[in-house]
């Protein structure tokens, strides 16, 4: 996963002797710890120094790293969402099969790397406190939301191009493909989780819906 741009030159430096190894450390356990806290108290109910705490460092310690709770954030975001777009992309340009196959794909590695994890509960965090926090909102959906919109959209292109998807909107038909994704974020984490549902199955089921609605018809005129 590439560097976010938070940590130094000497914190990547892996030939650091092994005391500086522990410091180099310590940024990544505090971007968990946060990614934790926050999934579990909200964005605004998590002080700095249940972060530190969390972590096993000072307080102190946190802010010579990240001199905010929002510049924490962005870190959270940014090690967890943001740096899977290089991979993600590579994904797209090698992927050799069908469309509906790379739509399938894709709905399966978001499960396996994002929906199942605790970084869903990102999604989720913005949804409900974006609003009181307009800059973190702003960089939320710019280096986030809008990369991915982008991502869905040359898929959806990809089909059309290819004879493989009907002609629509894309830019209207990728929220289609993120309806059942962001149902899922929002339902791990609230009081509604049913006994029984298993979020594969729905997403499977969401993903074939889907693409019966977007496979063009043969035969006809």
């Amino acid at each position: 996963m590439p560097s976010s741009g938070f940590f130094s030159e000497k914190l990547r430096n892996a030939r650091a002797p092994k005391r500086e190894r522990r410091k180099e450390a310590r940024p990544g356990e505090l971007v968990q710890a946060a990614l934790d806290l926050f999934v579990e108290k909200g964005f605004a109910a998590t002080r700095s120094e249940e972060v530190a705490a969390r972590a096993g460092v000072s307080k102190g310690t946190l802010f010579l790293y990240f001199p905010s709770k929002e510049e924490l954030l962005k870190a959270v975001i940014s090690e967890n969402l943001v740096g899977r777009f290089a991979q993600w992309n590579e994904q797209f340009e090698s992927f050799e099969g069908s469309t509906p196959d790379m739509l399938r794909f894709c709905m399966r590695i978001w499960w396996e790397s994002v929906g199942s994890t605790k970084v869903a509960g990102i999604t989720k965090l913005m949804l409900s406190e974006g609003r009181n926090f307009p800059d973190l909102a702003a960089f939320y959906q710019k280096e986030f939301v809008e990369p991915a919109h982008e991502l869905l959209r040359k898929i959806l292109r990809r089909g059309i191009d290819r004879g493989e998807f009907a002609p629509v909107d894309v830019n209207l038909a990728i929220y289609t493909v993120l309806a059942p994704m962001v149902f899922l974020m929002i339902w791990q984490y609230s009081a509604c989780v049913e006994d029984g549902f298993d979020p594969e199955k729905y997403l499977e089921l969401q993903t074939e819906t889907l693409l019966n609605g977007l496979v063009a018809k043969r035969g006809k005129s």
